[in-house]
């Protein structure tokens, strides 16, 4: 290995940083902090067959909820629905709220106050990006159990390759 640059940048692969707290993925099975937002997947309150993809923009705190297939959500009436409120919480459990918080540039001291401190307002953002991540780490949840790499991740480097 290259010993100017550290171990884990040498690797294919990096460890799984564990969440904080157990989450409850029945109620937000998604939730990443990726391309400038926190965003995820929220399971609807009243029909268990529909879910909303959730998401606020880091900095300027503009938010969106919508069903997968972009059907806005009725509880956003001029200030963050149930929804993206259940998605600060868990990703407050995943990442803790320090890390939250310095990702969307927001004071707090609880979950409830990061969603509460947004100085932004609605912004249309497409669901389908975040859906369809959400649906290809379902997908890598059904195949079995290997040590043997995954042929679609075949572009990471091998272990022990020299730049």
């Amino acid at each position: 290995m290259n010993a100017d640059r550290p171990a884990w940048e040498q690797l294919s692969a990096l460890r799984v940083v564990s969440p904080i707290q157990p989450r409850k993925l029945a109620k937000v099975p998604f939730v990443e902090m990726a391309e400038g937002r926190l965003q995820g997947v929220v399971s609807s309150g009243s029909d268990i067959e529909r879910v909303y993809v959730s998401s606020i923009t880091a900095g300027t705190h503009g938010y969106n909820c919508s069903t997968n297939n972009n059907r806005p959500c009725g509880g956003l009436r001029g200030a963050p629905c149930k929804h993206l409120h259940s998605l600060v919480d868990e990703a407050v459990l995943q990442y803790g709220l320090d890390q939250v918080a310095r990702y969307l540039r927001v004071d707090g001291e609880r979950a409830g106050d990061l969603v509460r401190n947004l100085d932004g307002g609605h912004e249309s953002i497409p669901a389908a990006v975040v859906f369809s991540r959400f649906l290809r780490h379902l997908a890598y949840l059904e195949l079995p159990a290997t040590t043997e790499p995954v042929a679609e991740m075949q572009w990471f480097p091998s272990l022990g390759a020299v730049s």
